[in-house]
């Protein structure tokens, strides 16, 4: 036998209460001699073994009930057969996979109304005053019901408006978390039941730190995971990227959608539809997508207006509308200005302005403008008037230039920085690469070879990451990406906050890095412009990377697309007048969020996104809004479940039950709940005990009070008998 509250068996001390009030009052008893008190010495006599009688049986009521009282609030319970009367009683934690894979299927017939039906299984076995906890995994957990004593009423308000969410279920870290919930909970049998659709992709190869916290939560409760599954058909919209065009008013660009086919059956004739903020502009048909395997379709978007745009892609006709979209922003500009300034001989700025209009045959115009300047004309320059600025060979810069060129990006604008013979590292390390001054995203060394034995310089590493910028180079066919050779680099260390986006071969140096610094990016090659150090720009390789990278500067950070869960950011260039940012959701909710300063500039964050769709960011309630793009994570999209056999092969040894089906749940129930609770039968044995005492203590005041009474009225009459005898 256990006890859930263990600490109030100390209460049984009270038990030498009445104990003591009993001796106590034998003590207390004052004796007086006098006259009369002869007659009554007989009556006394017979009845004071009565009397101690009665008293003791009182006395052993009074204990008894005090026991039954104290057993009663210490909540005894067991498991298995007794000799005790008890109640089958169970504490029950249900959780239910809320990511939104979970949202498959027709509607009132997803797999998360299956897993409704299961959570009725549940319930039907569960007694009015049960503790019961119901939480939602995936996206942001969330805890319907804490620990509450069970109601109909209460359940069924709990189950309204529950659904799948769009987020995906963290199961590494939910075993975790639901053991927080267990151990919250007083009850003589805990009981866990998971509620999932099983997919493969997470239970598949369950790791040894899933497994470790799967088996610590069966040593604490009996654990259920209870799989609702259906077939794995399921189209979903991957990517959606800008592969070429500038963003620029009366110009089209043209995007990539990826879609792939997660289910184990050939889908035909997928319809890929574009929309340019909610009107449909183009629509591709894939006439084939074999399973498992993706398909790529170009889509052409005009810019007609300046500003904000919203483009999404979308196929329809499927089971899980969740990944049917992606959504992207483009902040279309009037005009596309860049300025290069050339720290050399004049070649440098001459390559850069030619691989920028390579696909413009050289022609410039109003609403696209590329020019070069020498680098002793730089400060006369309005920068702002110009959206990107390319940095050539540049020996050096002054402090303010360095000050000036920082506040350039971080309002929203571009740098491209470029390495050279005159380039002078340390007053560029201390005047740009400094932490009062985070220009560059590396410190600069020194000038090295990277010949390789033959004294061929080295290729472009071909492992590239998925980057914007690389995903021209990733077309090329390898022997032509192979012919790009680099001689001499810059040596660098770069900053914590840079990411590598092109490396050489072999040695793995950083050849093109990236920063952000406030609104705006930072691009740095180790190698130059020119051809002194380099083959790039007689190779395809330089246009394509260049024009690349103005368009990926040319936009805002507002474009990059997030994913259900990450955070949102509003960066100010100055401290605002506002204190605090406002971002409304998709459903149209208003959330503030205070402006904080962040590494010298000022941050609005949301922590984290709950929804997918268009958010809109204002730096204050009135303030015109900018739209951020969130999409669900595609890596959810995979929704294959796991076949029974494996899924109980893989969680063998865990202590875990698998259960499919309502009648298999029903039946678990019954067999596994074996833990008895006592505290009601002791609770109403000290009642009955404390109920009798009273009524046992009542009839004998009467009786002694009419016992007296008559005694009283013998003593006088016979007191008035003797009493004129002595006179």
């Amino acid at each position: 036998m256990t006890f859930l509250n263990p600490l109030l068996l100390i209460g049984a001390l009270g038990l030498a209460l009445p104990i003591l009030a009993h001796l106590l009052n034998r003590f207390q008893v004052q004796h007086t001699d006098w006259a009369a008190m002869q007659f009554l010495n007989r009556a006394v006599r017979v009845r004071s073994r009565q009397i101690k009688l009665r008293d003791l049986l009182l006395l052993i009521m009074r204990c008894v009930a005090m026991i039954l009282l104290v057993l009663a609030l210490s909540r005894p319970s067991w498991t298995g057969d007794s000799m005790l009367p008890g109640e089958r009683r169970a504490g029950v934690v249900i959780a239910i996979d809320s990511s939104f894979s979970m949202g498959h299927g027709p509607e009132g017939k997803t797999r998360f109304d299956e897993a409704l039906k299961r959570v009725e299984v549940i319930r039907n076995k569960m007694a009015p005053g049960d503790p019961i906890t119901l939480a939602l995994m995936g996206g942001d957990d969330r805890v319907v019901l804490r620990n509450m004593a069970y109601s109909d009423q209460r359940f069924d308000d709990a189950l309204v408006g529950l659904s799948a969410g769009p987020g995906t279920m963290d199961l590494a870290n939910e075993p975790k978390r639901i053991a927080e919930l267990v151990a919250d909970m007083e009850a003589p049998q805990k009981e866990v039941y998971i509620i999932t659709d099983a997919q493969a992709s997470d239970w598949k190869q369950p790791s040894s730190q899933l497994r470790e916290a799967m088996a610590d939560l069966g040593a604490r409760a009996n654990v259920f995971v209870v799989p609702v599954t259906g077939d794995d058909s399921n189209l979903a919209v991957t990517d959606l990227e800008l592969v070429s065009g500038v963003l620029r008013k009366g110009t089209t660009a043209r995007y990539r959608a990826t879609v792939r086919n997660c289910g184990s059956a050939t889908a035909s004739s997928v319809s890929v539809q574009c929309r340019v903020d909610g009107v449909e502009i183009d629509r591709k048909i894939i006439p084939v997508i074999e399973a498992g395997s993706s398909e790529t379709v170009s889509l052409f978007v005009p810019f007609h207006n300046a500003g904000a745009t919203r483009i999404t892609a979308e196929v329809s006709g499927d089971a899980l509308a969740a990944d049917n979209v992606r959504r992207t922003v483009a902040v279309v500009r009037d005009r596309v200005s860049v300025l290069c300034v050339d720290g050399s001989s004049g070649d440098a700025g001459r390559l850069v302005v030619a691989a920028l209009l390579a696909r413009a045959d050289g022609v410039q115009s109003e609403d696209y403008i590329v020019r070069s300047v020498p680098w002793l004309s730089f400060p006369a320059e309005d920068l702002s008037q110009v959206d990107v600025v390319v940095i050539a060979d540049v020996p050096e810069i002054t402090k303010q230039q360095a000050n000036d060129l920082e506040k350039f990006v971080r309002e929203g604008n571009g740098l491209v920085w470029f390495a050279g013979n005159d380039v002078k590292a340390g007053a560029w390390n201390d005047r740009a690469a400094s932490p009062e001054t985070p220009l560059l995203p590396a410190q600069l060394k020194s000038v090295v070879n990277s010949r390789d034995a033959q004294g061929a310089g080295k290729p472009l590493d071909a492992d590239m990451p998925d980057h914007t910028v690389c995903q021209p180079l990733l077309s090329l066919p390898e022997d032509l990406l192979s012919e790009t050779r680099f001689n001499e680099v810059m040596e660098v260390t770069p900053s914590p906050n840079s990411f590598t986006v092109l490396r050489l071969a072999g040695s793995g140096a950083p050849l093109l890095l990236e920063q952000s610094l406030g609104r705006g990016q930072v691009f740095m090659f180790t190698t130059t412009a020119e051809n002194d150090w380099n083959n790039m720009a007689l190779t395809p390789v330089f246009p394509m990377v260049m024009q690349q990278i103005v368009t990926y500067l040319s936009g805002r950070e507002f474009e990059r697309p997030r994913s259900v869960g990450d955070s949102l950011s509003l960066t100010y260039v100055d401290q605002p007048d506002a204190n605090d940012a406002v971002f409304e959701t998709p459903a149209g909710d208003n959330i503030t969020v205070p402006v904080r300063e962040v590494g010298g500039q000022y941050v609005a964050l949301l922590e984290s996104a709950p929804e997918d769709g268009y958010y809109t960011a204002r730096v204050s309630v009135q303030a015109a809004g900018v739209p951020i793009a969130v999409n669900v994570d595609s890596a959810e999209s995979d929704i294959g479940s796991l076949p029974e056999a494996e899924l109980t092969e893989n969680l063998e040894g865990l202590g875990l039950s698998v259960v499919y089906g309502d009648v298999e749940l029903s039946s678990a129930i019954e067999s596994s709940r074996t833990g008895r609770s006592a505290w009601r039968f002791f609770m109403i044995a000290a009642l009955i005990f404390l109920l009798i005492e009273c009524l046992l203590a009542d009839r004998m005041m009467v009786r002694n009070t009419t016992k007296r009474k008559a005694g009283d009225d013998a003593m006088d009459d016979e007191s008035s008998d003797t009493l004129p005898q002595n006179a």
